[in-house]
Order: structure tokens, then sequence, then C-alpha cells
């Protein structure tokens, strides 16, 4: 018996059979850390999802913030999706390179903008390119389209926020780093931040909700939250490194019917380049 999916993840075939029809919007939205030494718009100009056009997290982003790639205004982000031909009662499909890594952060932009038909698809680019299905090197040209925004500010914490949470428990926290920044027994990327983890938070690394780029299914998730200790019948708030992989947390959320979470977008970048916020290490 198969295994119930995610209802907001598809299938690389579901795509393929999709592809040139009206109103389907292909969304490349690969990015990488420096450590993986890989580049998403070089890989992207080299061989792409037939009809694709890349979406640059730094550059549909919000430059004023001092942080990377902050959610941008809906202005800008309607702008800048508008010129990518994407309307928001599209069908929008985002994928990225390995698969559930950077995608499903740009699945939760299109979402807290007002799109309402968004979906990740399972197995990324290089599931795609193992299988052997079409790739494409022109860049699309395509027709501007009017994205309509209904931005949902309720979907996103601020750090004023964050720090009341933080102090109050109000939100459960679930980060999504890996477990040796998270205990502070890795440095972190970034140059001058300190290593450990809010309060109170829960570590759900975000490479454990995939498999060779396979989102698990909904059994799966929910052991996944049940083991890092997060009720689902309460609320949530996800973060992580740079407010990207959080992304990853929150649609497990949605996926398995929880509705009332949020995302910390300044995350560890913000919270841990700070003197003033308390950072606690060890597991918990």
């Amino acid at each position: 018996m198969s295994k119930e999916k995610s209802r907001f993840v598809v299938s690389a075939d579901w795509v393929e059979k999709q592809l040139g029809a009206p109103e389907f919007r292909i969304v490349d939205a690969a990015w990488y850390l420096p450590a993986q030494n890989r580049n998403g718009a070089a890989e992207y100009a080299s061989g792409h999802i037939p009809g694709a056009v890349f979406f640059d997290q730094d550059v549909i982003a919000d430059h004023s913030s001092g942080l990377p790639h902050t959610i941008p205004s809906p202005e800008f982000f309607a702008s800048e999706v508008g010129k990518l031909g994407i309307a928001d009662t599209d069908t929008i499909v985002v994928y990225d390179g390995p698969g559930i890594f950077t995608a499903p952060r740009v699945w939760w932009l299109f979402r807290v903008m007002g799109a309402k038909n968004v979906f990740v698809m399972d197995g990324g680019l290089d599931g795609w390119k193992k299988e052997g299905r079409p790739l494409q090197t022109d860049l699309p040209e395509p027709a501007p389209a009017v994205f309509h925004t209904n931005f949902n500010p309720y979907a996103v914490t601020s750090f004023e926020e964050m720090r009341g949470i933080v102090t109050t428990r109000a939100r459960q926290v679930a980060d999504a780093r890996g477990a040796g920044r998270f205990t502070g027994e890795e440095a972190e990327p970034r140059a001058g931040m300190r290593s450990g983890h809010m309060p109170g938070a829960r570590n759900m690394p975000s490479g454990t909700f995939s498999v060779d780029g396979h989102f698990k299914d909904l059994d799966q998730l929910r052991t996944l939250f049940e083991d890092a200790g997060i009720d689902l019948s309460k609320p949530v708030v996800t973060s992580c490194g740079s407010g990207v992989t959080a992304a990853i947390i929150t649609l497990a959320l949605h996926s398995l019917g929880h509705e009332d979470n949020t995302l910390y977008d300044g995350s560890w970048s913000q919270w841990g380049g700070r003197e003033d916020t308390p950072v606690v290490t060890g597991k918990d």
C-alpha cells in the first residue's frame, strides 16, 4: 500500500506531462551555500526544465535589511515575478537542484504573497537529469504577467516577535540547522556569528525531511515532529540559518494540516549575529 504523500509536492512525471500547458509555470529556485560549490544560475543556464524561469533568491529580496535574502515587499515581489511571466492565478511548480532544499522557501514566498496553486517538485533537477528527462538551454522570454499580491503578514515572524516567543514560550520553535550548529559544536558558516540555539528551540535538521531529494510521506513526517518533541496541536515558528531551509519544516507542517505556523525570516543570521539575544548550547 502506497504511503500518503504531501498534497504540495508533485512528481517529475506529473510535471513533464504539464509542460507547455496554459497557465502552468515552472520555477528554478536553486541556491547554494558556498561550501556546496554549486552555482544555481550557472546550472540553470547549462540546462533546465523546458520553460522554467530562474528565481534568484538573492535578487528577489529586501536589500535594505542587511540580512541575506529577506522577504521582499509585496510590490517588489509582484514586479519581479511579473517579469518572469508568472500570475498569481497560475499553477506554479518550484524546483531546486538536489530536491527539497531551497525550493520550499520559494513555494512559501509565493503562498505568502497570495498565490494559491503552488507546488514543489520531488527529486529536484538532479533527479530529473538522472531520469533522462528533457532539458532546455535556451533562456525563455516569457510574456510579462500581472501578479496580484494578497500578502499574509501573519505568516512571517519578526525579530521583536521572536524575542517575545523565546521569553514567553508562546510558540514552539523548530530549528532546521544541522545538529552540530544547533548544539554549538560546529561553527556557523557566517563569520562572527555565535553558535548554539534559542532557549527552548527543538532541532529538526532540514536534511531529515527527504531521502535522495524525495519528500518523506506523511507518517514519516509526523514521526519527525514527535521525535523532536514538537506538539502538532500547538503553534510553531520555524527557523534556520537565513530563512531558507526553515521553509522545509513549514512545508512539512502544512502537509500535515498544521496551519498555525510562521517562519522567522531573520533566523540565525539575525539572532546569532547580535550580542543581546540569549543563546544556549547542547541538545536542549
